[in-house]
């Protein structure tokens, strides 16, 4: 069934069976799509492909009869990765800002502990008009374009004002033994330069001011009526009285917002420091999400040279089995020699030529076959593997005739069997260094890659020209 006839039988019967095949049709190309789109991560690859096929169970009523779903579904794991990722990286960026914020804090706070003795008496050595910008600035807490009406000038020149006073100031502390810089500044006296005051003062201090006010009106009076002075008398303590009780009550009211203020602030520190291991937990977390992401990352890499590399074995495995079925097939049925060139009866002394040059090439890919494809460097290396190879029996010794052999013949090939998986019949292995006169032609016998022998006439362009064809140029390797 194509996917056009299951998305039909899903939508119109609600089918969990036609579902599932679908699922398990595009499955991988929807998860190699979001593993490539979330950086490798397969658990959020999975939550992908999780949130696709529950949108295609969603929508699947409304798509198009001939709909391509293997492109709808391309494009909704691109969408749903993307807004993850998106989501995963403003959550990272507020971490990341929330750190470094914390961190500038605390710089300022250490940054504040040494200027706070010399910043006053720093600022008194500023003129009038960069002093004035500092306190409207930071200590008054104004804006810009506040700062720029109050000195007769716009925004940007107040801005500007207020950095070439930080500038200044920069210059004042550092006489006085503080390195800092002006942006520094800026930020500890944003943060420091104004402490909030306990909020019982603001009331002590309107009692004190009209218990003031109303002590020297009733002097004046007294001074202006001093036939009255006993009533003034008994109007002034009454009035300390009454002072003094407003007095006592706000006292009392003040110790208790102190309390209160000291509770918050313990509060405060308390949140702080919860704040504090909540992000360093985060980042630890981070860290450790990293480190296994990159582990993942490099167990797929492994997995995939793995794989690889069993391919290959495997590959090797199979030339070198038919290599060795091969080599068996030919020890055990010699084939005749092949025939020259024109069909006559065979000379014997033709037919020994071939028959030495096939016992050679027969050595040769045995003596591969034990070296991993590789020829030797020279016919000598063959000695013991010619025995087996000869297959005949011979009335001289095996060492006399084999270094005849290899007097009368040369080895050309020096490369590795494995390069010719199908044995060509056209590449020489061995050759007869000297031609030979057979029958009024000069005649050489030639042994090839495939196993096979031959006895050649002297074409028209020569040996050395017909044998530049058949062989292949290979680096002798070291004896």
């Amino acid at each position: 069934m194509d996917h056009q006839t299951l998305l039909a039988e899903y939508t119109r019967n609600g089918s969990d069976a036609a579902f599932r095949e679908l699922v398990t049709r595009y499955v991988d190309l929807v998860f190699s799509t979001a593993l490539r789109l979330v950086e490798g991560d397969t658990h959020r690859a999975e939550d992908v492909v999780q949130t696709v096929f529950v949108d295609l169970a969603r929508v699947a009523r409304t798509l198009p009869a001939d709909v391509k779903l293997g492109g709808w579904l391309h494009r909704d794991t691109c969408f749903v990765a993307t807004t993850l990722m998106r989501g995963e990286r403003r959550r990272q960026a507020r971490e990341r800002q929330a750190v470094e914020m914390n961190a500038l804090q605390n710089h300022s706070e250490a940054d504040y502990s040494q200027i706070a003795p010399l910043l006053d008496e720093a600022i008194n050595e500023l003129d009038e008009a960069d002093r004035t910008a500092i306190l409207l600035r930071f200590f008054e807490q104004q804006d810009f374009r506040a700062v720029g009406q109050a000195l007769g000038s716009n925004e940007n020149a107040a801005r500007m004002r207020v950095t070439r006073a930080l500038e200044k100031l920069e210059v004042l502390l550092k006489r006085r033994g503080v390195t800092t810089s002006a942006a520094s500044l800026g930020v500890v006296l944003t943060a420091n330069a104004v402490q909030a005051a306990p909020v019982g003062l603001v009331v002590t201090i309107s009692t004190a001011a009209a218990l003031a006010g109303a002590t020297a009106n009733i002097a004046t009076q007294s001074a202006m009526n001093w036939i009255n002075i006993k009533s003034v008398s008994a109007i002034v303590a009454a009035a300390i009285v009454a002072a003094t009780g407003t007095h006592l009550v706000q006292q009392r009211e003040a110790t208790r917002l102190r309390n209160e203020n000291q509770n918050l602030i313990a509060e405060k520190v308390k949140l702080t420091n919860g704040r504090d291991a909540t992000l360093s937990a985060v980042a630890a977390n981070k860290d450790e999400i990293e480190r296994l992401q990159k582990n993942q990352n490099e167990l797929l890499r492994l997995r995939g040279e793995i794989g690889a590399l069993r391919r290959q074995a495997q590959e090797l495995e199979r030339v070198r089995e038919e290599n060795r079925q091969l080599h068996a097939s030919l020890a055990k049925e010699s084939p005749p020699p092949q025939q020259p060139e024109r069909d006559s009866k065979v000379n014997p002394f033709a037919a020994a030529k071939m028959n030495d040059a096939k016992k050679l090439v027969l050595a040769l890919i045995m003596f591969a076959d034990d070296n991993s494809g590789q020829f030797p460097a020279h016919l000598n290396q063959t000695s013991n593997l010619w025995v087996t190879a000869k297959n005949t029996n011979v009335v001289v010794s095996d060492s006399t005739e084999f270094l005849t052999q290899t007097n009368n013949f040369e080895l050309v090939y020096y490369g590795s069997l494995n390069n010719f998986t199908n044995m060509p019949s056209a590449l020489i292995a061995v050759r007869e260094k000297e031609a030979s006169l057979l029958d009024g032609k000069w005649v050489k016998a030639y042994g090839f890659l495939d196993g096979h022998a031959e006895l050649k006439s002297e074409p028209p362009e020569g040996f050395e020209a017909w044998e530049k064809q058949h062989i292949i140029e290979s680096p002798r390797p070291s004896p």
